[in-house]
């Protein structure tokens, strides 16, 4: 029960709901009206934050079930629930124990940024004043099955988050004893090709198949939760990707694609904490990657090398990308980190790094034009709608030099030199950069 409890903590809004349904069970007489006004009280307490209720009605015939409408969070990206209907059990009522059989969410908002805000602050003042964790039970009062919900449906709820990126989801969740998801399916609806994650436990042990859609391929693996020894939980897991289009699945993300191609390799997740919030904050994912032939969107590679990063406009065919991927959830949000990178077009090979944070990206990259004899680098930054390309002076001096020293080759040779330099020493300033090569004696 600890443990249910700190999961049912960890979900603000499943805890209010249990809280809305107390209030109704035990108060059968009352009007809706007069429910409204405690629901409300009661979800305030249970989630921390100031909560409107435009409408609420329960019923026992033909079926138990309480209903709500337009509830709303006094935040500054309010938490909207349009409707909410919750299907109670008769037999454990009359029990006085509380389950719900199933619960349906039609229609909500779910700002992440709002969510994280919930249960920050102090419960009810009674529960301030008493040092009791589990206060002795009033006789007459309900109590909360061991199983409080069985099954959680929900339909068009918009996901937006921390940057402000929505997605439309719909899914359903069976739950088992402790809050662990028997059965789960979270998609996005009306997306081709179809972008859906299916859960399914494994017996009695915290274990889960996972089978993903997306882009065109799959992602399957399985999920394990364990208890630490120094207390609280470790989720762990291992994915297999295979055959997904790149564009695609981040099309389905909602966000804007940089390379388009195939891509497989390997995943592994893991995260720590006491509730499923902590092991969502927490979540840490590598994937080691593959794709064949594909191309670089919006950015033309050999054009940026001839115009001195000035212009890239277009587009870059590759023969294939390796790396890995990295991604870290973090309280100022997901750092995505790409290392070992390599790739080829043609005569062109490129290695190199960047991390992306906030929407901007830090990127440096080296691009042989005969590989392993030539290298000029690139370096990517700023905002990911509007990257700066450039390349450090020291290369450009460099090559200055060594077309000096030796034409031909020398360019080659300087360049590789000049980057070196500029790494070590930094940008140089103007009245130390050699003159260009057409205004200097030979």
């Amino acid at each position: 029960m600890m443990r249910a409890r700190r999961w049912l903590m960890g979900g603000g809004i499943a805890l209010g709901v249990l809280g809305l349904v107390a209030v109704v069970a035990v108060q059968m007489i009352p009007s809706d009206e007069e429910l409204k006004v405690r629901a409300a009280a009661e979800l305030e307490t249970a989630l921390g934050v100031p909560v409107s209720i435009g409408a609420l009605h329960w019923q026992l015939l033909p079926s138990a079930r309480v209903t709500v409408e337009n509830v709303v969070t006094t935040q500054t990206q309010p938490i909207e629930v349009k409707k909410l209907t919750t299907y109670l059990d008769a037999s454990a009522l009359w029990q006085r124990r509380l389950k719900v059989k199933r619960a349906e969410l039609d229609g909500g908002v779910l700002p992440q940024l709002s969510l994280r805000a919930l249960g920050s602050k102090p419960g009810s003042q009674e529960a301030q004043k008493s040092p009791d964790p589990k206060p002795a039970q009033k006789p007459g009062t309900f109590t909360v099955d061991p199983l409080p919900l069985a099954q959680f449906a929900f339909r068009d709820v918009t996901w937006i988050s921390r940057t402000g990126v929505r997605l439309v989801l719909a899914g359903e969740v069976g739950f088992d004893v402790g809050w662990r998801p028997r059965t789960a399916q979270i998609r996005r609806p009306d997306i081709t090709p179809p972008a859906d994650l299916t859960l399914t436990r494994q017996g009695q042990e915290d274990r889960w198949e996972a089978l993903i859609n997306l882009g065109g391929g799959t992602a399957n693996g399985a999920l394990t939760l364990k208890s630490q020894d120094k207390g609280g939980l470790r989720l762990s897991g291992t994915f297999k990707p295979q055959g997904i289009e790149v564009s695609s699945a981040l099309r389905a993300m909602n966000q804007r694609a940089v390379v388009g191609g195939k891509a497989s390799g390997d995943t592994s997740l893991s995260a720590s904490g006491d509730t499923a919030g902590e092991l969502a904050r927490s979540l840490h994912t590598t994937t080691s990657f593959k794709m064949g032939p594909s191309s670089l969107l919006r950015f033309d590679l050999d054009k940026a090398i001839r115009s001195l990063g000035k212009d890239h406009a277009g587009k870059t065919p590759l023969d294939g990308i390796t790396g890995q991927l990295d991604t870290q959830n973090t309280a100022q949000g997901m750092v995505v980190s790409l290392t070992r990178l390599k790739t080829s077009s043609g005569a062109l090979s490129a290695s190199g790094q960047a991390r992306i944070a906030n929407r901007k990206i830090d990127a440096e990259f080296s691009v042989d034009l005969v590989d392993g004899v030539i290298g000029i680098p690139l370096k990517l930054s700023g905002p990911l709608d509007k990257v700066q390309v450039s390349v450090p002076p020291g290369a450009l001096a460099g090559a200055v030099v060594g077309t000096a020293v030796l034409p031909v080759i020398g360019t080659a040779i300087g360049a590789r030199i000049g980057a070196a330099l500029g790494k070590i020493f930094g940008t140089q300033p103007d009245a130390q950069k050699p003159a260009p090569p057409a205004a200097r004696k030979r």
